[in-house]
């Protein structure tokens, strides 16, 4: 990846990255740089876009969204960027969009949310709620019992989450037992409360949306109290393979998690890009959702660029509706309504050697549904996924 710190050359195309390499959430950040990086580095090595190369302008906002602010407004101003790649909270994100869209910016978001946002200034890549807790709500419900304790950290992405995910076990016939939140920054003492109350509750499923480094402590110290995945599964949205190797796969193993990428997954698609990942970052570095999705995102940038020939927002977000692109987890594209993305939904359960089994995905991609217009038991989604087009 070519990164400068000089005045803009007329010879490249010039571009942001913010994502976090220290902090609370650096685990999956560092993986997100990590998937834009190797994008970069094969798009240029093909020759660039229309006979440009990338150029990047990269810094580490070190997991805070104040940091994040600042900087993102100083690529948008001093360093004369306007596409950035960044950004994995929802804190983060919308710390950061004022300034995008002040300044007519765009944000290529690689993350899942909690949906119920929509911006000229973005688009998104990541999984919706229709496209992960849809899917998750259901499974949970019906494979391990109507039950569940809603777990999170103390902001919007998992209040917002556990407010969907009330919704949908209550319309499967469920309950949830507890509602509870941690700090960001949790200490072990808060996190072993939550184990013990889980440990009272004894509720069917555990909900979490514990994120960062308090969720690597809260999977150890449910381990560590005795509590069985076979009997009572943490089910989560975020908790992923480069998470897992952290923790320790033997603390994690049974766990279930909803994303719309496994690295385990099948395919050629996938294999190049697993090998392509071992090879330029070591063999023992674990891909996930969190890489897979933002290589992705900088291969369909590179197809709109192509097509609109201009960093210019408008043109090139006009570019990109509508684009596919065969990504490591399948068939994607953008959709041209709502600027999210057709994704595969699926549910993995972690390994005893840290990777996941599949075992549920839908047939197709589906089409991204951020505000929830549509119902899971009175609308397309059970058994009538559809396919990109």
């Amino acid at each position: 990846m070519m990164v400068s710190g000089t005045a803009p050359s007329s010879d490249t195309w010039r571009v942001g990255v913010l994502f976090s390499r220290v902090g609370l959430t650096a685990v999956t950040e560092t993986e997100h740089f990590l998937g834009t990086a190797l994008a970069i580095q094969e798009i240029n090595q093909a020759g660039g876009i229309l006979g440009r190369e990338i150029e990047v302008v990269a810094y580490d906002p070190q997991s805070d969204p104040e940091t994040y602010r600042r900087l993102a407004d100083r690529m948008l101003t001093d360093d004369g960027i306007s596409v950035v790649f960044g950004c994995s909270s929802s804190a983060e994100r919308k710390a950061v969009l004022p300034a995008i869209e002040r300044r007519n910016g765009l944000l290529w978001y690689p993350s899942l949310y909690e949906g119920f946002e929509y911006s000229p200034n973005v688009i998104y890549t990541g999984a919706s709620p229709n496209q992960n807790s849809f899917p998750l709500a259901e499974y949970i419900v019906r494979n391990h019992g109507r039950r569940v304790f809603l777990v999170g950290s103390d902001y919007i992405y998992p209040r917002e989450s556990n407010r969907i995910m009330r919704d949908l076990v209550e319309s499967y016939g469920g309950k949830i037992v507890d509602e509870v939140y941690v700090p960001m920054a949790a200490t072990e003492a808060r996190l072993r409360e939550i184990v013990v109350r889980a440990k009272d509750l004894a509720p069917d499923v555990i909900f979490s949306t514990v994120v960062g480094r308090s969720a690597q402590i809260f999977y150890r110290l449910y381990r560590e109290a005795g509590l069985d995945p076979a009997a009572m599964p943490i089910a989560s949205l975020t908790m992923a393979e480069g998470e897992v190797r952290e923790i320790g796969a033997a603390l994690c193993e049974g766990h279930i998690t909803a994303a719309t990428y496994f690295g385990s997954l099948q395919g050629p698609t996938n294999r190049r890009f697993a090998d392509s990942f071992k090879s330029e970052f070591g063999a023992d570095r674990p891909i996930s959702m969190w890489s897979a999705g933002a290589y992705a995102q900088v291969h369909l940038f590179a197809l709109a660029l192509a097509r609109a020939g201009t960093l210019d927002t408008q043109r090139l977000v006009e570019a990109a509706l509508g684009l596919s692109f065969e990504a490591p987890e399948g068939q994607i594209q953008i959709d041209p309504d709502n600027s999210h993305t057709w994704l595969t939904p699926r549910i993995g359960r972690v390994r005893s050697d840290g990777g996941f089994d599949v075992v549920w995905e839908a047939k197709a991609a589906v089409k991204p549904d951020p505000y929830l217009a549509v119902s899971p038991l009175g609308g397309r989604w059970i058994g009538e996924e559809a396919s990109v087009a």
